[in-house]
């Protein structure tokens, strides 16, 4: 019976991602609205109650209600579609004043939304998670960042609170992450580049640090660009992972403890957090370092090994880290990056790092090599060559389809005049007459178009 019902519910709305995992399970849908979501099936005798409600208060207050099935499969599912058609046309809002867009992200635990600010119209981001979740982390999160609040590169907490069944959290809007820009710009980043995220990277984590937290996951992918007048400013976001190494008061650090579980991306972990050892300052430090290489290079040794478990790649990757020499990981590029590694390999579990040294031989390696602090990254030159690639070659091909455009409209004006002066006919009484030929005046039609400009695009 259960199936019977599970089949005809999901055949239905395959179109609108609609699934039944099985009966009294929840029927949802990521796509047609955000606002609703079919909460349970009941089984009846004579009939099915579809209740729902929604994941959001709606704009107009609306309150939840029933649908009834009557034994009329047809009649019910269109019923239902209808009503979650009509529904989708609301405003989600969290914190009454946050309205709910598009799908924008994912961190480690929860999806971000774009969002505006109803009454400034200024746009933010918003992250979800379910209350249901197996281990919910977005209150402690959000937690984290009222620590850090007022902090550089930290984004604000506008709201953190639950509606209905989820988790919220309003956060200020932030560009692409170094990963996407990454990827923008085919894979590989400049000297200057690195050296110039380097500084802002190195600062972000000791700020965190200075806070008494180690953040644990540092990648590419927690590190977002700013917008707007912040464009070149480095931030640092998802701190779902992120624990205090030391009590706030006393500077009390926590104890030295092994056997513990990877915690992180394996890509950028530390040798030691590979080895089970319970994190501190070092190991963000040793994950930037990978980070860096990992920008220069434009990947690691270890990445793409195979394993038949989980387990077993992350030892596959342990092994090459701890296997593959130092000089042979920085070969090619400045000695800075290989003074960098040892050093932060060398530190003591309960260690602060020298921070300011580390800058200093990133610095002066930046003032050796003749760059300068002007805050022109890569993807930044990347785009503008290609929008000027793009505006050249519009330009080269206007003069050709000008001229292909003008052949073409002589060529109709040709066969028209010459069908329509063949198709005469003949009048007994009057003569031969000719339909006037149509089109002489024809005016060619410019073939220019606007030029789109080609990049990235901020969330």
């Amino acid at each position: 019976m259960a199936q019977r019902w599970a089949s005809r519910v999901a055949a239905p709305f395959e179109d609108f991602a609609f699934s039944v995992h099985a009966l009294l399970q929840p029927l949802s849908s990521s796509s047609l609205p955000r606002a609703i979501q079919a909460d349970r099936l009941l089984l009846g005798p004579s009939f099915f109650h579809l209740h729902h409600k929604p994941l959001f208060r709606l704009s107009d207050g609306s309150p939840s209600h029933q649908l009834k099935h009557d034994n009329n499969g047809t009649t019910w599912f269109i019923s239902l579609l209808v009503d979650l058609t009509a529904n989708s046309t609301q405003d989600l809002r969290v914190g009454n004043k946050y309205r709910i867009g598009r799908k924008i992200g994912s961190g480690s635990f929860g999806d971000i939304y774009l969002g505006t600010n109803i009454i400034s119209g200024e746009e933010i981001a918003i992250k979800l998670e379910s209350v249901k979740a197996k281990h919910p982390q977005l209150e402690y999160e959000a937690r984290v960042y009222k620590s850090l609040a007022g902090g550089v590169g930290i984004p604000f907490v506008r709201w953190f609170g639950t509606e209905c069944d989820y988790n919220a959290m309003v956060l200020d809007l932030l560009g692409p992450s170094l990963e996407d820009l990454f990827n923008f710009c085919n894979r590989k980043f400049s000297l200057k580049t690195v050296l110039l995220l380097a500084d802002q990277l190195i600062s972000r984590i000791e700020y965190i640090h200075a806070k008494s937290f180690i953040h644990r996951d540092i990648k590419p992918d927690n590190f977002l660009m700013g917008i707007g007048k912040r464009g070149n400013q480095v931030n640092v976001i998802d701190f779902g992972l992120a624990k205090k190494y030391r009590d706030p008061k006393t500077h009390f650090h926590i104890p030295y403890r092994e056997n513990k579980n990877l915690t992180g991306t394996a890509r950028y972990a530390s040798i030691n957090t590979h080895l089970g050892v319970e994190q501190s300052r070092r190991d963000d430090m040793e994950s930037l370092g990978y980070v860096m290489l990992y920008f220069c290079r434009g990947s690691l040794p270890w990445q793409g090994l195979k394993a038949a478990t989980k387990k077993q790649k992350y030892d596959r990757i342990m092994e090459k880290k701890m296997t593959t020499p130092t000089e042979v990981l920085c070969r090619g590029f400045p000695n800075e990056f290989a003074i960098y590694l040892n050093y932060t390999r060398s530190l003591r579990f309960d260690d602060k790092p020298d921070y300011s040294y580390l800058r200093k031989i990133f610095r002066d390696l930046f003032v050796r090599e003749g760059f300068q602090y002007d805050y022109v990254f890569d993807w930044t030159v990347y785009k503008y060559q290609k929008n000027a690639q793009a505006v050249a070659q519009a330009a080269a091909n206007q003069p050709q389809a000008e001229e292909a455009e003008e052949k073409a409209g002589r060529t109709r004006t040709a066969a028209a005049t010459a069908g329509q002066t063949a198709g005469a006919v003949t009048d007994k009484r009057r003569g031969p007459v000719a339909p006037r030929a149509e089109g002489s005046g024809m005016q060619l039609r410019s073939s220019k178009r606007g030029v789109e400009q080609q990049g990235y695009s901020n969330y």
